[in-house]
């Protein structure tokens, strides 16, 4: 089980933003396309690191 906690930043996080407002989708649509960064606290990814809690850089290990 997650427990999340507030700390800076926090209200512009992906896992805070879908748990209060899901109402904005369209919003979370806008922080989610094209994601260069993984939150490796919930999985979720982003286009910003910004709006995540704990962001990696996302990268594709394309075999070739």
């Amino acid at each position: 089980m997650i427990i999340l906690t507030k700390h800076k930043g926090h209200d512009k996080h992906l896992c805070k933003i879908i748990v209060g407002d899901m109402e904005e989708i369209e919003k979370i649509k806008r922080l989610v396309y094209d994601p260069k960064f993984i939150c490796a606290k919930c999985g979720r990814a982003a286009n910003k690191e910004e709006n995540l809690c704990e962001p990696q850089k996302l990268v594709f290990d394309i075999p070739s």
